[in-house]
């Protein structure tokens, strides 16, 4: 296809969003028109599935429970008034706290004014909350954010090291739906034990953002804590960035959190278009299904070339992989579906992986996302004319081309600018793209049995170390190899983890298991040393 016919289809393919000021081209996608035909019926299916969810309708049978994100940006959409009722006012509650901290009205009892937030989650609790505050943070922000968001060790030393003397400024906030969410309430109780050590009040530095009635909620009624935000079991984790999950850490960081709602607002108003053609979330359910044969068969790369774009594929890879990665369809039928997400910023991704995605194996496809605006002060010219702006916009066309030369299909998202209002609009964007393309292969994208399943083999583990270290306190001062204590605590079908449980204990000082190395390494013995 020469350049001539590619422009002319540019021109048939290009989807225009001026109230989000955003466009979607997908042109190189090679979609044919008797595709949209054949999809069209599917199409408006999922436009009345999606119609159901927004309505309160049970979206998520495993859990009898209803969906209701796009409630929280437009209230007036809710089934009911009590939610509409508590979605107003929780956003209320989140500007008034927001104004109080700021003007120090609520303040840390050893210093003027708090100057910084930790943020305690993980999953959704957290990588929303960090691509936001990348992408919409400035120098002069009113505080500074840092996150905190697995159950590691090491992980909780660097960002502690990191406040460092500021801990008695540091607001901490505790976000976890359920209340136990197990790495969650472990940083909770790291970041606690740093606040006592310096002789401070964990309590008068910590807000909670949980459901009404979990154990979260009841301890922080309990212990004092300054105050919490509501979470609802109508939002899911990996949709609840325009909830108190999202929205009390950028209010706190200065970002504007009306404009955020209000961009996400427009881009459902317009993501309920029935025109498949003017819909751009349709639209890249619809390219979705095309690349990947509607299972899974190409992978999903994202590149954005924009540096404050650089956590949203980290974002997405939860967004869509856990909404879409299912073993069985509505029909209980074993179907394995799901699409892999990866990414990196352009163009570093072109002194990385672009080699292979041009070159190599073809089992993807890609969205550019591009800014147009560069930033908000004058740029220099780093050749007679071009700014390195010029040079970003250059690498996105150059690599889009070369793809496509190869045979590579790609989608571009092109938005004016990236503010609070855009970022909304992208999310949005996604999240209703990602519930089209659940009813068009089938499935439940609201629910993660999966995701359960690990946690409750983690806690099966826990429950077995504690077996294993049992049996070798009660025989201090004896060696033995894993498989011995394997069959003494009656676990010989999971030696291999008592071995590694074992090798886990044996490299850190608590609990004090003592390894004498064996050869092969299977052969060591371990012991905790009598009193």
């Amino acid at each position: 296809m020469n350049s001539l016919q590619l422009w002319e289809r540019y021109k048939k393919n290009l989807c225009e969003c001026p109230s989000i000021g955003l466009m979607l081209d997908t042109s190189r996608m090679n979609i044919p028109d008797e595709f949209f035909y054949r999809m069209e019926p599917q199409l408006q299916k999922a436009y009345q599935a999606m119609d159901a969810l927004e309505a309160g309708s049970i979206a998520n049978p495993d859990e009898n429970r209803m969906v209701g994100h796009y409630w929280l940006r437009s209230s007036n959409l809710a089934p009911s008034q009590e939610i509409r009722q508590d979605i107003e006012k929780n956003i209320q509650a989140i500007k008034d706290f927001t104004f109080n901290v700021h003007a120090a009205k609520i303040y840390p009892r050893k210093h003027a004014r708090f100057t910084r937030f930790l943020s305690i989650g993980i999953g959704g609790s957290a990588l929303g909350p960090q691509f936001t505050s990348d992408a919409l943070g400035t120098c002069s922000d009113k505080m500074l954010p840092i996150f905190l968001d697995n159950t590691d060790p090491d992980g909780f030393e660097r960002v502690l090291a990191q406040i460092g003397s500021d801990l008695d400024k540091t607001l901490t906030i505790v976000i976890s739906k359920s209340g136990g969410t197990t790495e969650t309430r472990n940083g909770m109780l790291e970041v606690a034990e740093a606040y006592r050590k310096a002789n401070l009040s964990f309590e008068r530095h910590a807000v909670a953002v949980t459901a009404v009635g979990s154990n979260l909620n009841k301890t922080a009624e309990k212990n004092g804590w300054i105050t919490f935000f509501p979470m609802w079991d109508w939002v899911g984790g990996r949709t609840s960035l325009t909830s108190a999950v999202g929205l009390l850490p950028m209010a706190l960081q200065g970002i504007n959190i009306k404009e955020f709602l209000n961009g996400a607002a427009l881009c459902d108003g317009l993501t309920r278009n029935r025109d498949t053609r003017s819909n751009p979330a349709a639209l890249l359910a619809l390219s979705w299904y095309h690349a990947t044969g509607g299972h899974g068969a190409k992978d999903m790369v994202i590149l954005p070339y924009k540096d404050r774009l650089q956590l949203f594929p980290r974002y997405l890879q939860q967004l869509v992989m856990e909404s879409l990665g299912k073993e069985k369809d509505l029909n209980g039928e074993v179907v394995n579906q799901g699409i892999t997400v990866y990414g990196n910023k352009g163009t570093t991704d072109q002194h990385a992986y672009v080699q292979q995605l041009r070159d190599g194996v073809n089992n993807f496809f890609t969205t550019f996302i591009e800014v147009l605006k560069d930033h908000n002060t004058d740029s220099l010219e780093v050749d007679p004319g071009i700014t390195s702006g010029d040079y970003l916009h250059a690498f996105l066309q150059g690599t889009r081309n070369a793809l496509y030369e190869k045979g590579r299909e790609s989608l571009t998202i092109t938005v004016e600018k990236l503010d609070p209002h855009s970022v909304g609009a992208l999310i949005a964007l996604y999240e209703r793209a990602v519930g089209f393309y659940a009813t068009l292969i089938n499935i439940n994208a609201y629910h993660q049995p999966g995701v359960e399943a690990g946690k409750r083999m983690a806690g099966a583990v826990i429950t077995l170390q504690n077996e294993v270290l049992a049996y070798l306190r009660k025989n201090s001062g004896k060696a033995y190899s894993a498989e011995a204590v394997a069959e003494a605590v009656g676990a010989t079908q999971d030696v291999e983890i008592v071995f590694r449980l074992l090798e886990h204990a044996s490299a850190n000082r608590f609990p004090g298991v003592v390894k004498k190395t064996g050869k092969p390494v299977i052969a060591s013995t371990y012991e905790i040393a009598g009193g």
